[in-house]
């Protein structure tokens, strides 16, 4: 062994032999217990980051230990390869987006395999290569046949200049995020999936998933099942009795209806503008705001009158109809009830544009007011109706039961569950992505690509320039024959959806090779035993992967129902921000490596300054890592600096799995200073280590004893942690043993000694080895633990040696009244009868009981004994 640790060395020398057996190549043994273990795939951004060191490194120590355990384990990778940032990349250094996503592919590879990940790479998939994306395909065409998907027109963000569909985060403050041209809402037809047939299943299925609380909730939240009432304003109209409907939740609420707000694409709307100009140039304002839910919640609400009234279903009494902005026409039937005294968002719009406010509920103790709004207002688990006529004084309950009979036998509404779900539109009008198999014949319309012409390849030498989808203006693409009458025919130009590509994965790492979608080797390994990932993919990416998995079974794809069983979501990386800002506002971020911190005598920060010029610069606070604050940290300076195994020895030591990780140059060094100590005493304790020989424990001395003991006490608790997956502890527990290993060098003047030491150096190197597997790979083949146990990989993990953990004597605290006056030792056997008599006869009770008798003795047993006297 080298006298000093050399990471690069050592991580060098256990790859090397990891390679040349082919360690992590897996297969499917029905004689071993499975275990797939699947971080989310990355995207090929060009570099890891720390969040992905944390994320993998977790799935690592996973995979690792549970092999020593005995499972059959599977850890693939893969590479998220489509999308708007290749294509960003490709406008912006003017080559194709292939050229950079595999050029990244292979930079972020090399990184993972420094970090000595055990990834079975024969497995690895991109979702850019025509073998992965064929599937894609296939499915969406499977998907059409069944109805599942189909072709509607849909709204979307259109760049007049740029002549392109923008998505919503392209569109900053109503604005290309190119052109700087106002952005347009335009209808395109465009492909769906029915994922709302499946909401019943997506929200009942989370109740059987070992998910975290608040990814369930987030989940069942974006599910949105309502139960509510469906009804309908009637109206004539053109010689014609029509209805405007809507679906509310509330409808013990409905005599409190004011307004009624339509959507700007409403055809209610566009017959109301006709001849209307402030109408028209209304609409018209709307199509320049956003098309997702998110942007329209934080919009202002903006309406205008269309001067049209409909009637109230109960009362016949006209309502009046407005435009807003925040109805979108994809939301039900495109029409909200208002009632501006019991919601939050109607009384704001009640209040701009002077509407009445009529309560309808009242509260007991609680006073209303036109002015200010009050949260107990659209409580309904509160308060009785009121101004409401014959539905005066029910409750929500009764109130909903009566009013819907109402209404039912009017004709006019129903009982309905419904759900904020929206089916999943997957047309992309974008040249990177899966090409949708579709051809448009103007004599057969559109038709499906046959499965035996799939893939339909995309090419990949196209340089996108920001002006619409290169794959429109590529002839060699486009031109093509009809697959049913062979006359000409042009191409399907829109891509996929990149939750597409990522929606399943995950199955065809178990048979990358299949010439079908998947095979019975999906079914060995399926469901993902544990998935590990961001939180902030905890609702689209999880949610159109359950979808999938559920398709793909009712296609008799597979047999299981949810593709993960248990989630981790790995909280992020922290770091320290620095700044300074100009005259305009504008600020200049400084990676806190280029910072110098100035601390006041008890070690807080006060100031900082930058090193390449000594001028002062403002401390941000702690933020998540990312380019725009520019606090983060390169693995790779990490790994050439201190090698992979700190770097794993930090990410797990600094914080629980799921917490976030604040990053600390003093935590790496001490992760550093922590292997080296290990090294060290395996390098020195050479001699000793190396000799393979037996002891009898019962001839043990006592500091042999008390080592055995305390290093199997520490063994316990790491292995109820490593159950639990919290890796903090488990590093914890392997400093502990550290110590108590280095304190008790002096074992080695014995064959006994030199046993017990070599016994306990080798639990704490199976107990580490998953977290650091380099060094300890080194030092397991260094001192011939390999020789007697195997290969590290495979080696068995540690079991506690409960005879260890006997003591032949018990430390009680001894009390005298109470009061704590010292210990007493007895043996563990010791009878209550033994233990009082020892109590009665120790000194601290004839001292402080002045020599009278014992009233009472209280035995807790394990922990103390009480004198009274």
């Amino acid at each position: 062994m080298q006298e000093k640790y050399a990471p690069a060395e050592v991580e060098s020398a256990a790859q090397a032999h990891w390679r040349a057996i082919d360690a992590y190549r897996t297969t499917e043994r029905r004689d071993r217990k499975k275990f797939y273990c699947v971080s989310m795939l990355p995207y090929p951004s060009g570099k890891l980051h720390m969040g992905h060191v944390r994320n993998y490194t977790i799935n690592d120590v996973m995979y690792r230990h549970l092999r020593m355990k005995g499972y059959n384990v599977l850890m693939p990778m893969g590479w998220d390869a489509f999308g708007m940032p290749a294509e960003n990349a490709a406008i912006a250094n003017g080559v194709p987006p292939a050229r950079w996503t595999y050029d990244n592919i292979a930079y972020m590879k090399k990184q993972m395999q420094a970090m000595g990940l055990a990834i079975d790479w024969s497995r690895e998939v991109a979702t850019c290569d025509p073998d992965y994306y064929r599937w894609n395909q296939w499915l969406f065409l499977k998907m059409l046949e069944k109805g599942i998907a189909y072709k509607k027109t849909g709204t979307v963000n259109w760049d007049p200049v740029d002549q392109t569909v923008l998505a919503n985060e392209q569109v900053i403050d109503g604005r290309g995020w190119r052109s700087g041209a106002l952005v347009e809402k335009r209808e395109i037809p465009m492909y769906y999936l029915r994922i709302t047939d499946y909401a019943e299943q997506l929200a009942a299925d989370l109740d059987g998933l070992g998910w975290p609380e608040r990814v369930k909730v987030m989940q069942q939240n974006w599910i949105g099942k309502s139960f509510g009432v469906n009804f309908a304003f009637p109206y004539p109209l053109d010689g014609e009795e029509r209805q405007l409907r809507v679906f509310t939740t509330r409808a013990d609420t409905i005599m409190g209806a004011t307004f009624v707000a339509i959507a700007a694409e409403h055809p209610l709307a566009t017959r109301l503008a006709e001849n209307r100009p402030e109408l028209h140039a209304f609409i018209e304002e709307c199509k320049h705001g956003g098309v997702a839910e998110a942007d329209l919640a934080t919009a202002e609400k903006k309406g205008v009158a269309t001067g049209f009234s409909v009637r109230h279903p109960l009362t016949g009494e006209p309502v009046e109809v407005w435009i807003g902005n925040y109805v979108l026409m994809s939301y039900g039937e495109g029409a909200v009830m208002g009632v501006p005294a019991h919601d939050e968002r109607d009384f704001a719009f009640a209040l701009r544009y002077r509407l009445p406010i009529r309560q309808v509920v009242a509260v007991e103790g609680e006073t209303f007011s036109d002015t200010a709004w009050a949260e107990w207002y659209a409580d309904k688990t509160r308060g009785v109706l009121i101004n409401s006529g014959k539905y005066d004084g029910l409750d929500f309950v009764a109130a909903v039961d009566a009013i819907v009979g109402d209404l039912a036998a009017a004709g006019l509404g129903e009982k309905r569950i419904t759900y904020r779900l929206r089916d999943w539109g997957i047309s992309r009008q974008r040249y990177w992505g899966t090409p949708i198999p579709i051809v448009h014949c103007d004599s057969c319309g559109d038709v499906p690509v046959p499965e035996q012409d799939l893939p339909v390849v995309l090419p990949d030498d196209l340089v996108p320039d920001g002006t619409g989808n290169p794959l429109a203006k590529s002839a060699a693409f486009v031109n093509t024959t009809c697959p049913r009458c062979g006359g000409a025919a042009r191409r399907e130009t829109d891509t996929m959806d990149t939750f597409v590509d990522s929606s399943w994965y995950f199955s065809r790492y178990t048979c990358p090779d299949a010439p079908t979608m998947v095979d019975s080797r999906t079914d060995y390994w399926m469901p993902m035993d544990q998935y590990i990932g961001g939180i902030e993919h905890a609702i689209l990416h999880l949610l159109y992967s359950r979808f999938w998995t559920k398709v793909m079974r009712e296609l008799g794809l597979v047999s299981f129902d949810e593709p993960a069983q248990n989630l981790l979501t790995q909280g992020m990386v922290l770091n320290e921000t620095f700044y300074r800002e100009d005259a305009s506002g504008k600020k200049q971020w400084f990676n806190p490596l280029d910072v110098r911190v100035q601390h006041d005598e008890r070690g807080r920060p006060i100031a900082a300054v930058a090193q390449s010029d000594e001028a002062p610069v403002t401390m941000g606070g702690i933020e998540k890592m990312s380019k725009s604050k520019n606090n983060g940290v390169d693995p790779q300076t990490l790994i050439d600096q201190h090698g992979a195994d700190t770097a794993r020895l930090f990410t797990m030591f600094a914080a629980p799995p799921e917490q976030q990780l604040e990053w600390s140059g003093t935590g790496v060094e001490g992760a550093s200073r922590f292997l080296r100590r290990l090294w060290a005493f395996g390098q020195s304790q050479a001699d000793a280590l190396g000799q393979r020989s037996t002891f009898a424990a019962a001839s043990l001395n006592d500091a042999q004893k008390a080592l055995r003991r305390e290093v199997y006490t520490v063994l316990k608790q790491a292995d109820f942690d490593y159950q639990r997956l919290q890796y903090n502890t488990v590093v914890s527990a392997a400093m502990k043993m550290l110590n108590a290993i280095d304190n008790a060098r002096e074992l080695a003047t014995s064959a006994s000694g030199e046993a017990v030491l070599r016994e306990c150096y080798g639990v704490l190197l199976r107990v580490l080895y998953p977290i650091v597997p380099h060094v300890t790979h080194v030092l397991w083949e260094a001192l011939d633990y390999a020789g007697e146990f195997g290969d590290l990989l495979d080696a068995p993990w540690p079991v506690v040696d409960e005879a260890a953990l006997q003591v032949a004597a018990q430390e009680l605290v001894l009390q005298v009244n109470g009061k704590t006056r010292g210990t007493l030792i007895v043996a563990n056997e010791a009878s209550r009868e033994a233990i009082e008599a020892a109590a009665r006869a120790h000194e601290m009770v004839e001292r402080f009981g002045e020599g009278r008798a014992p009233k009472k003795i209280i035995v807790v047993p394990g922990r103390l004994v009480n004198v009274v006297v």
